[in-house]
This record gives C-alpha cells, structure tokens and sequence, in this order.
C-alpha cells in the first residue's frame, strides 16, 4: 500500500482525535472558571467534527472504525465538556441536583449518539431523530455565555437547570429536526440566499454570541413547535373523522 492512502487514512480520524482533545481541554477550562475559553473550544471540537466526516467522505477513507471512534469523541465533545461548563457556571448551586442533571445529559447524549448509529439509514436522511448532540452542546455553551455576560440572567438559574433538562431528553425523543443534508440552492433564489448569509453573518461579527445562541435556541424550539403542531394536527383530523362518520 503507498504512503498516500495511508496517509488519506489517518487525516480524518486526527481531526477526531483534535475534536476530542479540545472537548478536555473545554473541561478543564471549566473547572478553572474559564468559561469564555470553554465555549470557544467546544465550538472549535464542533468544527473538527464536521470536518472529519466530509474529509473522509472526499478522501474515500470511511470506515467503521472511524464512525465508531466519532461516536466515542461526541461523548467527550458534546457529552462530558458542555456538562462539565454548565455545573461549574451553574449547575453547582443546585447541589446533587446540579450533578444529577449533569450525568443525565451526558447519558442520554450518548444513547442519543448509539440510536444513530444503528438507525442510520433507516429513515429519511433530511430529518434527525432526536435533537442531535452537537446541537445540544453549542446551546448549552451559549447559555452559559449569556448567563455570565448579562447579570439578568443570574436570577434564573432555575431556568437554566430546567432548559439543560429539556436538551437532554429532547436528545433520546422522537421529535424530528432538519439536517440540511439535502438543501437546493436554486438559481434562482442564489442572490436572495447570498444576501441573507451577508447580513447574519454580519450580525454575527458584531452580536457574536447573542446571534449564535438565538439561532441554536429557534432551531430546538422549531423542533418542538413542529411535533406540537403535528399533533395537534393529527388530533383534529382524528376528530373531523370521527364527525364526517
């Protein structure tokens, strides 16, 4: 085998490696109080991890070895580094509660990551099942970064317990989520999607966590606007039915 394919090999799965160690470093600079740094590293693991996947993608070197050592570095990423920043800023306060709510994010995060492995391909490749970890994450640290930069938000750290609480089982639900793994960027609509990419990401160098926190917040609040509506839905179509016969 040449030096090259090999090398083709190796590339991805360091890009995991890195998304792990980031996620350790993020823990350690929680423990010390350092939650500026801890977001930005979890948001930084969250970039290697989308990269590791398109790069073997690209480079034909998929395996399972590296699906299963993805899976391993969520945990650590997405699972033990946003728990560790959200008891060190604010899960502490709560005592045992705190660390309960803690290890339930990071065990239901990885059942999360476990029911993807084994029901990929099993459904509609546009749709999560369950809000997917690495959303959950970079909302949880986002959280945290407007609960220590607004002192508003430091009489509601009841909320912020009970939102952690709500990541975590929206993580092991069924309700569905877009995974933009399908998007048609028609022609026609190319300037409309260019102007508006202008703008937020211009929102975004002056509101950088304001904005990011807002859209991560509307992505798992239309997760669960949708499963409502659907429901409701559902049920008054049951009725209508039920007059109609």
């Amino acid at each position: 085998m040449s030096e090259q394919p090999k090398i083709a090999y190796i590339l991805p799965n360091f890009f995991t490696a890195a998304s792990i160690f980031l996620g350790i470093v993020s823990a350690l600079a929680s423990i010390r109080g350092d939650f500026e740094k801890a977001i930005i590293y979890i948001v930084l693991s969250l970039v290697f991890d989308g990269l590791d996947g398109r790069v073997a993608r690209l480079t034909h070197t998929t395996s399972k070895f590296g699906v299963e050592f993805d899976s391993l570095a969520d945990v650590i990423a997405f699972g033990v580094a946003p728990a560790v920043l959200f008891y060190f800023a604010v899960g502490k306060y709560f005592g045992r509660v705190g660390v309960l709510i803690m290890a339930i994010y990071v065990i239901f995060g990885a059942i999360r990551l476990a029911r993807f492995n084994v029901t990929t391909g099993t459904y509609d490749p546009s749709m999560f099942i369950g809000l997917p970890i690495p959303t959950a994450a970079i909302t949880t640290a986002f959280w945290v970064g407007l609960y220590n930069a607004y002192d508003i938000f430091k009489n509601y750290e009841i909320l912020y317990l009970i939102c952690v609480a709500g990541l975590s089982i929206l993580m092991v639900s069924n309700v569905r989520y877009p995974s933009f793994k399908k998007l048609n960027f028609k022609k026609t609509y190319f300037i409309k999607i260019l102007v508006g990419l202008v703008i937020v990401f211009s929102l975004i160098y002056l509101y950088p966590l304001e904005i990011c926190a807002f859209f991560t917040s509307a992505y798992v609040l239309y997760g669960l606007i949708r499963a409502s509506y659907n429901i409701i839905n559902l049920k008054f179509k049951k009725v209508k039915r039920t007059k109609d016969e």
